[in-house]
């Protein structure tokens, strides 16, 4: 199934910079293997704000759940979730 996620980040203003930066350093490595994996089928920037708009593909709600509960920044994170399914007028073959 695929998932349309919108991530907003806030990190405490009080966090020290060395505990924000190791948790950016793994939340990256983790966002970097899940779309080697073709889980995280796409990661985008909202200009401006700590924020991303993103593709899943997982099996079901509760894989999603599971996969954004991992990530090192998901205690900091406002998480909206939508259902995506295949559009009758997609031309791409991979839409699922």
């Amino acid at each position: 199934m695929l998932f349309h996620v919108q991530m907003t980040v806030r990190l405490p203003h009080t966090m020290p910079a060395a505990q924000a930066d190791e948790l950016k350093a793994r939340e990256k490595a983790i966002a970097q293997q899940l779309q080697r994996d073709g889980t995280w089928r796409h990661l985008w920037r909202i200009a401006g704000r700590y924020a991303n708009v993103s593709v899943f593909d997982v099996p079901d709600n509760a894989a999603l759940h599971d996969t954004l509960m991992k990530l090192p920044l998901f205690p900091y994170m406002d998480i909206e979730v939508q259902p995506l399914c295949r559009h009758a007028s997609s031309v791409h073959d991979d839409d699922r």
